[in-house]
């Protein structure tokens, strides 16, 4: 497999992308695994993840963890920073952006393995925590803690 075979088709890398208006909007993009058949995590962080309150409109601030075991596919990095991004002008419950980024990525990827870790910071003074997951961890693959602590205000 070369890196010209890997990469065609892709629409967003290495041009200028407007972030879309909607993640339904947000076109995600896969790249063929050049690993396939090694079994190893993958992980994005997007400390300053934010969406609207679907209620009142004012900004929600989170930080998104997603971890995963790719089997054929990769995400397209670019592709999965304009879908995060395109949550900006989205109204959500909290529960919903995260479940929504995680079966938008199972849908497309179809990985091994899926987690995805929704840290939201405080809205009414309760922080909430969401998790997505497909299933047990693989055996034999390392998947480190997602290292974001419980929120405890200013200290």
């Amino acid at each position: 497999m070369t890196e010209h075979d890997i990469y065609s088709g892709l629409t967003q890398l290495g041009t200028k992308t407007d972030l879309p208006n909607s993640p339904q909007d947000a076109v995600l993009e896969k790249v063929p695994n050049p690993q396939a058949g090694t079994d190893y995590a993958v992980r994005f962080t997007a400390p300053e993840f934010t969406s609207l309150c679907p209620l009142t409109g004012q900004p929600d601030f989170a930080h998104i963890v997603i971890d995963y075991v790719p089997g054929d596919y990769l995400v397209e990095s670019k592709s999965l920073k304009l879908f995060l991004g395109s949550f900006r002008n989205h109204g959500a419950f909290h529960e919903d952006c995260t479940v929504s980024i995680g079966k938008r990525l199972q849908e497309l990827l179809n990985p091994k393995w899926l987690r995805v870790g929704g840290y939201w910071f405080p809205r009414g003074g309760i922080p909430i925590d969401v998790f997505y997951q497909t299933g047990a961890a693989l055996p034999g693959v390392f998947i480190p803690d997602q290292g974001v602590p419980t929120y405890r205000g200013r200290g």
